[in-house]
């Protein structure tokens, strides 16, 4: 099975475009960063969340 080169791509972008249109095209592009970029966001406080609640030790032992 060939591989896609660059003309078989171009081709494809160009089709794609004249379906959807510039516009919609770069707002979908748009949103998917913005969909990426929450995903990452989610991803580093989940993991700082953990990591900071397994390494403080309880505050409520603590009291005199």
């Amino acid at each position: 099975m060939p591989s896609l080169g660059i003309p078989e791509l171009l081709i494809i972008l160009v089709i794609i475009v004249l379906l959807f249109g510039a516009s919609r095209i770069t707002g979908i592009a748009a949103a998917m960063g913005g969909s990426i970029k929450a995903f990452r966001k989610a991803v580093r406080d989940e993991d700082g969340d953990t990591a900071t609640k397994a390494d403080k030790p309880d505050q409520s032992d603590n009291r005199a």
